[in-house]
């Protein structure tokens, strides 16, 4: 369960950073905002996807993963670039760096997650 939940403790952890590196906060608020909604969409997406597999129908769970995925990535690349366009160009560079951030670990703990316990209810495998 920690590993699933390593990004939003990254994300916690770099308010400070944020905070003392004097970087724009804007860029963390909408970043971060575009991330937990994000996490929000995932979160239902599995359930979704736990139910297609219970009724056996892996394509429909493979479609649900897909679209959750995309669909958080478009999100944040919005973020970004709203942010980044209305406020000042530092703001967005500094939430792209932590989207980058929160991205990368993110995937790192699933990979984790499911590497850790490949039988968990609703794997794909």
């Amino acid at each position: 369960m920690l590993l699933r939940n390593l990004d939003i403790l990254a994300l916690l952890i770099a308010l400070p950073v944020f905070i003392l590196a004097d970087a724009p906060l804007i860029g963390w608020f909408v970043v971060g905002a575009a991330w937990v909604a994000g996490r929000i969409g995932t979160e239902m997406a599995d359930r979704r996807r736990r139910d297609a597999l219970s009724a056996g129908n892996r394509n429909a769970a493979l479609g649900v993963t897909a679209a959750a995925m995309m669909g958080r990535l478009w999100i944040l690349a919005g973020a970004i670039l709203l942010v980044g366009l209305l406020a000042e160009r530092d703001a967005g560079l500094a939430g792209a760096v932590l989207a980058l951030v929160l991205v990368t670990i993110s995937l790192c703990g699933q990979f984790a997650e499911h590497v850790l316990h490949p039988e968990a209810e609703g794997s794909l495998r």
